[in-house]
């Protein structure tokens, strides 16, 4: 995916890119496959900010994605259209299915109108088919893929991430690399797709003003050490002083920068090699 700069002929230019879409084919959505999500701008049910720096954006139709695809196991399915999809980086995929039925699924990089793509226990290995973990070689890449078997997938859907298969060693489980540097061991009979996620270059775009960013919804993230000492741990001091403490703390005195928060979960035991560990 090609990016466009735009000549500098304001200061909102200067540094603004985009892509060039030259890969969707399709630009209205099916209105079937939509719904309108309520936007709760960082809000809880008692109106409480909970998530800071959410909030407006452009109006969007949220488009319902197939992420499991288990009732259309041994369907084989076309690929009608590649979209834009505004509540995700990845591009996404229309495919019609033999049985009459339209789905759209996560779109892998080089996938084309026209393409066949089938979800089965030991699927042909091409970009965009579905099967179980067990059936796919080593050092495949891999994306969309299930955490727990039958729920779905819920790992590796952002713009060009990819995993890849490390090995099948373990006589239950196969030993995954993620783009993090994690090796963790995921169920033989889970199913992944094939291929990179699509959209690769997305981590290349510059937003270039901050009007782009209040589009998006996200709203200005003001310094600690700007505000007032009631406002923020960091807070207060003659001109540009510094926080005042050893080390960082959020706005209701947690540390920051570093500190882990992760509990332990039954899964750390499915860890192999930690990101963390070098």
């Amino acid at each position: 995916m090609p990016i466009r700069k735009l000549k500098p002929t304001t200061p909102g230019t200067r540094q603004l890119s985009y892509p060039t879409f030259e890969e969707v084919t399709k630009t209205k959505p099916e209105k079937r496959l939509c719904k309108r999500l309520k936007t709760p701008s960082g809000r809880n049910n008692q109106g409480k900010i909970t998530t800071r720096h959410h909030g407006g954006g452009h109006k969007k139709l949220y488009r319902m994605i197939d992420f499991n695809h288990m009732d259309k196991k041994g369907i084989e399915g076309r690929v009608a259209a590649i979209e834009y999809d505004p509540y995700r980086t990845a591009y996404i995929m229309l495919v019609n299915y033999r049985d009459g039925d339209k789905r759209y699924h996560i779109a892998p990089e080089g996938v084309k109108v026209g393409v066949k793509i089938m979800m089965a226990d030991k699927a042909k290995l091409k970009t965009g088919s579905r099967c179980m973990i067990k059936n796919i070689p080593v050092g495949f890449q891999i994306h969309n893929i299930e955490i727990m078997h039958g729920n779905g997938g819920q790992m590796i859907r952002s713009a060009g991430s990819y995993a890849t298969v490390v090995s099948h060693d373990d006589a239950k489980f196969t030993q995954v690399g993620l783009p993090s540097g994690e090796v963790r061991y995921v169920d033989k009979r889970c199913f992944a797709s094939v291929g990179i996620v699509s959209n690769v270059d997305y981590s290349k775009i510059s937003v270039g003003k901050a009007g782009r960013k209040r589009h998006m919804g996200i709203k200005p993230t003001v310094r600690g050490k700007a505000m007032n000492p009631v406002d923020h741990p960091h807070g207060g001091g003659e001109g540009c002083s510094p926080i005042g403490m050893p080390h960082p703390k959020t706005p209701w005195g947690m540390p920051a920068l570093g500190f882990k928060t992760r509990k332990r979960k039954y899964s750390d035991r499915l860890i192999v090699k930690s990101r963390h560990r070098k």
